[in-house]
């Protein structure tokens, strides 16, 4: 495994200073909205795919349909492709395809949603009009994310999701998770799959998975380069190359940016690399090598008072400033993927490895170094059996790491003396197998399950005897069944009941005093029991010329979540609640509210209206303390929208608003509660697809302050510092061009 020095970032820098003389020419192409035609199958397969009922071709969410209300013109100039497609990396029209087929709540959002008109500076500009996700940024790169309710007791990194690059964890072997290493610059589409609906990934999670997949030599437009800038000092450079020769394929795409942050002591620094080479045996046989590298240096400024939040939102807490905390990190990492496709039968498989060190003043200064490997394989086989369509897909992920953990005391962000040293060593095999039967030619009934061994083992290098010491063992199993029915090519409903098992990580455990001194019960990791859920899903989705829609419905009934029960010196400290209950309802709209007001021509301009809301009902479930009380850390209601005037021409403009129109809890007990906000933001700029495009938006215009976020504990003060404000008004603008 390479080790990372800490001579990174002038590599890196160096590494994306000289992306463009390098660059091979890649070909151009005419678009990249999604056009709403089939793409053709592999030459070999046409015969079979004639034989199989067509599928509707539709967007999964009204955010996927955000940037193309009306189609786009073709640029001047521009052509098609004159190389053939990668076989390891499916396009977005190809991905979609695929990811309509799963019977339940999945989102796939393509680049030209936020690449182009935003920032595209954390995970939430990707994800805000995904119904179900709520994603609000603390600091820097670091955002609370939850789907469907996961990890709500998570108030630092994450937990409950499964993070994937190109298909690669992100995660760490234990489960938790950062997003530190996501640049939203070199995404050309995410997949987002809510709960169960992630088997194809083997994951197990309540919240499901995200998977960011980067372009290769063979997509349009492989060369460009940006530069965005804004307020509170945000300044980023990117460049990306690529192109194909022959067998051989290459992207790469690099970006360095800084930002001072709106509070005090939120400055950071960041230089990010990814890239992809490819080679290509035979059109049905390729393999792919990536890398990915960061550097990313932090400050915190920490959470604080609900009092300090909202009338002094700049204002750092003490103690972070007197312990000049901060996390940084560096990481590479290395992954194979190859696929070999037969003519009815494709066959993925590889192998992956991560070295992260992780540098973490807070409380303490954290000093982890992370060695994460593992392998993949994947068999899809789509064919008519006895005159019906069949798709069976079965897989095995193995996923192990190691933690080399040593603590020391914080003495103004450097090391002081050693407090706490750990091996920590976590092993994760998952096998699944998912058959889709189409019992009429537009209904196929889904059958599926999921078998997990994990292991956890944490060795006390300091007390060896009657230490931390300890080490668990599961199996665990997580069945699945529904329905998909095409109801006509631009419409579908599904159905499905699933199960889910989270193993915790090495993060969870109880001390034995909570945050008035009280005595609690002290819990190791060991004595942790898994989290399982049952989750029962309905919904529909479409998309029409001018609508989209979806519309989901599902409650998950939980036993031993992963809970905040006991709190120690203002921090909770997870271990199992009994019973919980997470449900609601994720709906998304874009449609056409008005066409051809100016322009009455072939593509007539478009005001178009595009929604994401969430409603979140998460609560305990006659709990022995709490009752039936709401759960802490998610509100009720969250709305996004957004009304756009669009041009053939490229040109649009229109506000936006995020809302939460009720404040939620910050405690399982209930007596503590944020406050409800509106946000207004503007935003105007030119994309038609072609070469250059460039944008302005204004967020929070009338500077509003509000809580953009909060950490929980069981039982919270008026003082309990849980808050993390929201930034105030700020304006941002960027230039692109690709080629």
């Amino acid at each position: 495994m390479l080790s990372v020095s800490m001579r990174l970032r002038s590599v890196l820098l160096a590494s994306a200073a000289t992306l463009i003389p390098g660059a091979v020419s890649a070909q151009s192409a005419s678009s990249t909205s999604l056009p709403a035609v089939t793409v053709d199958a592999p030459a070999q397969q046409r015969a079979v795919a004639a034989r199989k009922p067509r599928q509707a071709q539709i967007a999964p969410n009204a955010r996927a349909a955000r940037t193309g209300p009306a189609a786009t013109p073709t640029p001047a100039g521009a052509q098609a492709p004159s190389v053939p497609g990668a076989l390891t990396v499916l396009t977005a029209q190809q991905a979609l395809r695929e990811i309509q087929q799963t019977p339940g709540g999945v989102a796939l959002v393509t680049a030209d949603a936020w690449r182009n008109s935003t920032p595209s500076n954390t995970i939430k500009d990707i994800l805000d009009y995904v119904p179900g996700v709520f994603a609000q940024p603390k600091w820097g790169d670091d955002t609370r994310l939850s789907i469907r309710g996961s990890s709500l007791s998570r108030n630092f990194h994450l937990r409950g999701v499964q993070l994937y690059m190109d298909g690669i964890p992100i995660n760490t072997a234990d489960g938790y998770g950062d997003f530190q290493e996501i640049d939203p610059t070199a995404y050309k589409y995410v997949e987002v799959f809510k709960g169960g609906n992630a088997l194809r990934f083997g994951a197990n999670s309540l919240g499901g998975a995200i998977n960011f997949v980067t372009p290769t030599g063979r997509d349009p437009f492989v060369n460009g380069a940006s530069v965005d800038m804004g307020a509170f000092g945000f300044r980023r450079l990117q460049a990306n190359t690529g192109g194909a020769n022959g067998p051989w394929d290459g992207f790469i795409t690099a970006s360095t940016q800084s930002a001072d942050g709106f509070r005090d002591h939120s400055y950071g620094e960041a230089t990010r690399v990814s890239g992809n080479v490819g080679y290509q045996f035979s059109p049905d046989f390729e393999t792919r090598f990536y890398l990915n590298a960061n550097s990313v240096r932090q400050r915190i400024p920490g959470s604080v008072s609900k009092d300090s939040a909202l009338n002094s939102p700049t204002t750092a807490a003490a103690s972070n400033l007197t312990g000049d905390q901060q996390r940084n990190i560096d990481t590479v990492r290395l992954a194979n993927k190859t696929t070999i496709r037969l003519d009815n039968t494709t066959i993925d498989f590889g192998v992956f490895g991560v070295d992260r060190h992780l540098m973490h003043p807070i409380f303490q200064y954290l000093d982890y170094s992370y060695q994460d490997y593992g392998g993949f394989g994947k068999v899809t086989d789509d064919r008519i059996i006895g005159g019906y369509r069949n798709v069976f897909v079965a897989g095995v992920n193995v996923i192990n790491g190691r933690i080399d953990n040593n603590q020391y005391v914080n003495v103004a962000g450097q090391k002081g003396a050693l407090t706490f040293s750990s091996i920590d060593r976590s092993k994760n095999t998952s096998v699944y197998a998912e058959n889709s039967f189409y019992f009429l030619p537009t209904v196929a009934v889904i059958g599926g399950t999921q078998f997990l061994y994990a292991t956890r083992d944490r060795t006390d290098r300091l007390v060896p005897v009657g230490g931390a010491s300890g080490s668990t063992e599961f199996n665990l199993w997580s069945p699945k069944g529904g329905l998909l029915w095409n109801i006509d090519p631009t419409w579908q409903a599904y159905a499905n009941v699933s199960r889910s098992a989270e193993v915790p990580s090495f993060g969870e455990s109880v001390s034995g005093k909570d945050s008035s001194g009280a005595s609690n019960p002290s819990i190791p990791f060991t004595s942790i029991r898994p989290q399982r859920a049952t989750t029962y899903e309905i919904g529909t989705r479409g998309r029409r010329p001018d609508l989209t829609w979806e519309l989901t419905g599902y409650r998950a009934e939980i036993r031993d979540e992963l809970q905040c029960i006991y709190s120690s010196n203002g921090s909770c400290n997870v271990s199992n609640a009994d019973r919980t209950i997470h449900q609601g309802i994720e709906a998304g709209l874009g449609i056409a509210v008005f066409k051809g007001m100016f322009d009455r021509g072939p593509l007539p301009d478009k005001l178009w209206l595009n929604m994401a809301y969430t409603f979140n009902d998460f609560r305990f479930d006659n709990d022995a303390t709490f009752g039936n009380n709401p759960l802490p850390g998610a509100p009720r209601h969250y709305l996004r929208a957004e009304l756009l005037y669009k041009h053939a021409n490229g040109f649009y403009l229109g506000p936006n608003v995020e809302w939460v129109p009720e404040a939620y809890y910050v405690d399982s007990a209930n007596t503590l509660k944020t406050e409800p906000y509106a946000l207004l933001g503007l935003k105007a700029g030119v994309d038609n697809g072609g070469t250059y495009s460039g944008y302005i938006e204004a967020r929070n215009v009338l500077d509003t302050r509000y809580i953009a976020s909060a950490s929980i504990l069981n039982q919270a003060t008026a003082t309990s510092p849980l808050f993390e404000p929201g930034t105030g008004r700020a304006i941002y603008a960027g230039v692109k061009a690709r080629w």
